[in-house]
C-alpha cells in the first residue's frame, strides 16, 4: 500500500482525487489492466478516509469503465477497452487512451520485426490491403489540365460531392444491390474512416455510448477514443448481432448509436441474416436507436447463396447511414467513399467537414467517377473470381497444416477468414501464432479486435 497518496488541496472532494489518484496510477503503468486494486477498507485506511468515500470513487470509474467490480472477487482494471469511456484528445495530460492500452503483445512486437526486416518470403496476412497485382488500372480519359480544370467548374459546386460521381455512386448501388438512392441522400467522402470521423464528431458527444458487434475491426480504432466515446460490446451468434444483446446493451446503457458491419463482418466474415436485419432495425426503431452500416465487402460476395442486400435497402424510416468505400476494389490509393443517409443529416456534416477540413479534392472524386463508370464491373467480377481462388487456397492450406484441430468457416466473400483452435489453451495457441512468425506468416489475433476466445483473422485477399 506504498504511495498512496492523496493531494492535500482543498479544491477538490475527495472521492474525486481518490479517482484522479487510480488513474494516475493506470497511467503510469503502476496499475496495468487486468490488476486486482485493494479492498476498500484497506485503501480507506491507506488514505485515511471514510470507507464510503472509496466506494463512490470506485463506483464513478466503474461507471465509466475504468474499473470492472466482480462480486466476491474484487474490482480490478478493466483488461480492455470495452465499456471504458475515454476522455476526449484536449485533455493531454491525463487520457485513459495511455500507453499501456496500447501497449503491443509479444506477438506483436515480435510481428512488427519481421515486417521491418522487410523480406520478400514474408507472408502477411494481418494487413485487408489489396496486393499490387489485383489493382485496377485505372485509366484516365486523355485531358489536358486546362480541360480538367474546365470539368470542375462546370460541376456544381456541393459540399457533398461533384454530381457526377454522386450519379456514378447512385448507379453503382442500383446495379449492385438493386438499392435506389436519391441523389441529395448520397455525400462523397475521402473514405469510411473519414465518414465515422465526421460521424463521431457532428452526432456525438463525449461520453455517449455506443454499441458495436463484439468482436470488431471498430474496436481498435482510435477515433472512437479521441472522441471519448464509451464502446459497448454486443454479442454475436451465426446469423450476426443478436437482438438479445442488443436488448441487454441498452438495458444497461443509454446507446446513442450502433455501428454494424452486416456483410462479411470484420474479422469474424459472417454475414446477418435477413431476418436478424429486420429485428435490429424494428428493435432500434422502438428505442430510437440511429445505426451506421459500414459496407465495405458486400459488393465482394463469390457465392451466389449469401443474402448481402444492405441493411439499409430494409430502411423505411430514415434510421441507417450507410456507408461504402472503393478501398476494397481500388486499393487505398484513391481514397473515397459514400456515405447515405437524411439529406438533413448529410448537409450538417458536409458544412462540419468545410470547417475541419475543407472542401474534397476534385481530382480523386474524377478519377472515381471515371473508375465506376468505365472499369468497376469488368474489375469486381475479376477480383471476386481471384478471391474466391485465395480463400479456398488458404483454406486448404489450414486444413493440411493444422487438420481437425483448426475451426473456421468457409469464406463466402470479402477480405477475411476468422479462425480458432476450440481444443487448445490460451498458451498453446499462442505458441502456435508464434511458430508460424517463425515460417515468416504474420496474422492479426483476436485480442485486436476486443475477442477474448484465442480467435485470429487471415486476410486471404494476400494469400497466393
Amino acid at each position: 500500500m506504498e504511495n498512496w497518496i492523496i493531494d492535500q488541496d482543498g479544491s477538490l472532494p475527495l472521492y474525486q482525487k481518490i479517482m484522479f489518484l487510480i488513474e494516475e496510477k493506470i497511467k503510469s503503468g503502476e496499475l496495468i489492466p487486468g490488476t486486482r486494486l485493494p479492498s476498500e477498507r484497506k485503501l480507506a485506511e491507506a488514505l485515511n478516509v471514510n470507507r464510503s468515500t472509496v466506494i463512490r470513487a470506485m463506483e464513478e470509474l466503474t461507471a465509466q469503465g475504468v474499473l470492472n467490480r466482480k462480486k466476491g472477487s474484487g474490482t480490478y482494471v478493466n483488461p480492455d477497452k470495452w465499456g471504458l469511456q475515454t476522455k476526449p484528445l484536449i485533455n493531454w495530460g491525463t487520457s485513459l487512451t495511455n500507453e499501456n492500452l496500447k501497449r503491443k503483445s509479444e506477438y506483436e512486437q515480435a510481428a512488427e520485426k519481421l515486417r521491418a526486416q522487410k523480406s520478400e518470403n514474408t507472408l502477411d496476412l494481418s494487413t485487408g490491403v489489396l496486393p499490387s497485382e489485383l489493382l485496377p488500372a485505372l485509366q484516365s480519359p486523355s485531358l489536358s489540365w486546362k480541360e480538367l480544370v474546365q470539368q470542375e467548374k462546370e460541376q456544381t459546386p456541393r459540399n457533398t460531392g461533384i454530381h457526377s460521381l454522386r450519379e456514378s455512386v447512385q448507379s453503382y448501388l442500383k446495379i449492385t444491390y438493386q438499392m435506389t438512392v436519391p441523389l441529395e441522400e448520397i455525400m462523397i467522402t475521402s473514405g469510411t474512416q473519414n465518414a465515422l470521423f465526421l460521424i463521431s464528431q457532428g452526432l456525438l458527444k463525449p461520453g455517449d455510448a455506443v454499441g458495436i458487434e463484439a468482436p470488431s475491426y471498430f474496436y481498435s480504432l482510435r477515433l472512437f477514443q479521441a472522441a471519448g466515446l464509451r464502446i459497448i460490446p454486443i454479442s454475436m451468434d451465426a446469423e450476426g448481432m443478436t437482438v438479445n444483446g442488443l436488448q441487454e446493451a441498452s438495458i444497461n446503457y443509454p446507446l446513442k448509436m450502433i455501428f454494424l458491419n452486416p456483410i462479411f463482418q470484420n474479422p469474424t466474415g459472417l454475414v446477418i441474416s435477413p431476418q436478424r436485419k429486420a429485428e435490429i432495425l424494428e428493435y432500434c426503431l422502438m428505442k430510437r436507436i440511429p445505426i451506421v452500416e459500414d459496407d465495405a465487402y458486400g459488393g465482394l460476395t463469390f457465392d451466389q447463396s449469401v443474402a448481402n442486400s444492405p441493411l439499409k435497402k430494409m430502411d423505411k424510416q430514415q434510421q441507417v447511414i450507410y456507408l461504402g468505400t472503393l478501398s476494397k476494389f481500388a486499393g487505398h490509393h484513391l481514397r473515397i467513399g459514400w456515405m447515405i443517409g437524411p439529406e438533413t443529416i448529410l448537409k450538417e456534416l458536409a458544412d462540419i467537414r468545410v470547417q475541419i477540413d475543407s472542401e474534397l479534392s476534385f481530382l480523386p472524386q474524377f478519377m472515381a467517377d471515371h473508375f465506376l463508370r468505365t472499369e468497376m464491373a469488368e474489375h469486381q467480377e475479376k477480383i471476386k473470381n481471384e478471391l474466391r481462388q485465395r480463400a479456398r487456397n488458404l483454406e486448404q492450406w489450414l486444413r493440411a497444416e493444422f487438420g481437425d484441430d483448426i475451426e473456421f468457416e468457409s469464406a463466402k466473400g470479402g477480405f477475411h477468414l476468422y479462425c480458432h483452435f476450440p481444443n487448445k489453451s490460451e498458451t498453446e495457441v499462442d505458441g502456435i501464432l508464434m511458430d508460424l512468425l517463425q515460417k515468416k506468416i504474420i496474422v492479426s489475433k483476436g485480442q485486436k479486435f476486443g475477442d477474448q476466445t484465442n480467435g485470429f483473422r487471415l486476410s486471404f485477399v494476400n494469400f497466393r
